[in-house]
């Protein structure tokens, strides 16, 4: 409950400007967040293993960069935001209105980093063309999207949300199981998340994490009956501790239902 009110005074702008500007959102080198972000998704999806008809991204907040390098190996993507201010920025982009938050400095650097010499625009469109549905969901039920999914998505990704949302590790390790029910036998999960974090800020609103360890997520993805693939992890750099938040690095896992 805490939490919940917590996020009535969540500002999308505020923490887009937080995280996806410089100098966090510094294209410059690899050795800053964002990029190390990218290229993990990049590289995953680059082994052509991860494809299929729908990918569902779990609490997407109101960002798509995580989406960029998924949008060219499903024919739907399903993004899905507990907050009615998320949802509606995200549409504003998929409908390419004006005053919606630029995006292109992450488009240019994944197509970059992609090597395929593809035109950013084009995969600009890819992505708004297959951003089919943006759904409300909540993590915290057994049926998180309210109904099950059908048919059940090929791959799950999610971003920064589970542990933003959990009130203790427990918690956490349930949300994941809830959100793993909406992934076919098979299907693979792709999870970007905070390390060691207790706090975020988005405008106004001063959000609780649970902090987590490397062994914290290895754990949960086991307890909700995933084989894991792939661990990365990434330490933040001194240059890039900022006041909106107090997190000490970025995980990446990819593992397979």
């Amino acid at each position: 409950a805490a939490l919940r009110e917590g996020y009535k005074g969540f500002d999308p702008r505020a923490y887009l400007q937080n995280n996806y500007l410089p100098p966090r959102a510094d294209f410059s080198s690899e050795e800053f967040v964002v990029p190390w972000k990218l290229r993990c998704l990049a590289e995953t999806f680059a082994s052509g293993e991860i494809r299929g008809h729908t990918l569902i991204d779990v609490g997407s907040g109101p960002t798509i960069y995580q989406l960029l390098s998924a949008c060219d190996h499903f024919e739907e993507i399903v993004a899905t935001d507990y907050l009615a201010v998320n949802r509606e920025e995200l549409g504003r982009w998929a409908r390419g209105e004006p005053g919606t938050f630029d995006w292109s400095p992450f488009i240019r650097h994944v197509c970059k980093i992609e090597g395929r010499g593809e035109p950013w625009q084009e995969k600009e469109r890819r992505l708004r063309d297959r951003l089919r549905r943006i759904l409300p969901i909540d993590v915290h039920q057994p049926d998180p999207l309210g109904a099950p999914l059908r048919p059940p998505a090929d791959a799950l990704l999610s971003a920064f949300c589970l542990e933003a949302v959990s009130p203790d590790r427990a918690a956490f390790a349930r949300a994941l199981a809830h959100v793993g029910s909406l992934l076919r036998p098979g299907g693979h999960a792709l999870l970007l998340g905070a390390l060691g974090e207790s706090f975020y800020l988005a405008g106004a609103a001063r959000l609780p994490v649970v902090p987590l360890a490397e062994d914290d997520v290895r754990a949960a993805l086991a307890g909700a009956g995933f084989a894991l693939r792939d661990f990365r992890s990434y330490a933040m750099p001194p240059a890039l501790r900022t006041d909106v938040d107090d997190v000490d690095g970025v995980f990446f896992a990819h593992a397979q239902k």
